[in-house]
């Protein structure tokens, strides 16, 4: 007769050895990142610096090696992110309130949308940007980036909308509330978690973006980070390993940064959401 309890062990202890091995593999190019920024003479095998030094740190934050590109993904992520959060709540709200008459259809247009490649349709956006004037702009990329995310941002909103009861609207129009002070006063401070959550995915894609900044934008003072890293990797010789783990190590903060300052927003959003459904 098996034992259930065995069994149940055994299979737990071979998940929690898989999932050590995982973040083993997570972990470890992380360890690498932080020894070889302070290490003058850091290598690609993880060791400790035999001297601490910020000399990468000093060698990378000139203007146009961190400190412009650093400027253009913070105007590129936020400026994406705001555009994305607004319009996706202004088409969210009647899809999620309101029975249209081709709402269906528009849902799996806007599922089919969110599925498409950005590469499938990058040479077209290319010409068209060409003929308008758009290429080599940071509002450039954000209106692209911008019309690419808005789909799924869409979606998610629906889905966050979707989850607030229409008692808690219906109850302020009661009151004499008009539906745009019951949208600002009720729904935008429940919605707070599902804004928040959109932002973060939103910047944290466009933090990260390689393909599109590095088509669209042709001048140096316009590289974002992620194109900026480009040049460690052979661009003007061997790779400075010390150097491109300083600027891994700046290029990770504000994604971190941006999670950690709104984590306590979607907690206390997600409280309010809770007592408001049990009201």
């Amino acid at each position: 007769m098996i034992d259930l309890s065995t069994a149940k062990g055994r299979s737990r202890a071979a998940a929690n050895v898989s999932l050590s091995f995982v973040a083993l593999a997570f972990l470890a190019p992380m360890v690498w990142v932080v020894l070889a920024a302070f290490d003058p003479v850091a290598s690609l095998s993880i060791k400790m610096p035999a001297q601490w030094s910020l000399g990468n740190f000093g060698s990378i934050m000139t203007e146009n090696t961190t400190i412009r590109p650093f400027i253009n993904s913070l105007i590129i992520s936020a400026g994406t992110s705001a555009v994305v959060v607004v319009l996706a709540l202004f088409a969210g709200y009647p899809l999620s309130r309101y029975k249209l008459r081709y709402g269906t259809q528009y849902i799996y247009v806007i599922v089919f949308a969110s599925a498409l490649p950005v590469t499938a349709i990058m040479v077209p956006i290319y010409v068209m940007f060409v003929h308008i004037g758009m290429v080599d702009t940071l509002w450039g990329v954000i209106v692209f980036r911008a019309a690419s995310e808005l789909p799924f941002a869409i979606w998610l909103m629906k889905g966050f909308m979707d989850a607030i009861p229409t008692d808690l609207e219906e109850a302020a129009w009661v009151e004499g509330a008009s539906r745009l002070r019951g949208v600002t006063a009720i729904m935008l401070p429940l919605l707070a978690p599902g804004l928040a959550t959109i932002f973060i995915l939103s910047f944290i894609e466009n933090w990260g973006n390689f393909f599109v900044p590095f088509i669209l934008l042709q001048s140096r003072d316009n590289y974002p980070m992620a194109v900026s890293l480009f040049s460690f990797f052979g661009e003007y010789g061997e790779a400075v390993y010390g150097q491109l783990a300083a600027f891994a190590l700046i290029y990770t903060a504000p994604s971190l940064l941006v999670y950690f300052l709104v984590q306590k927003p979607l907690q206390r959003g997600g409280l309010r959401l809770g007592g408001a459904v049990k009201a």
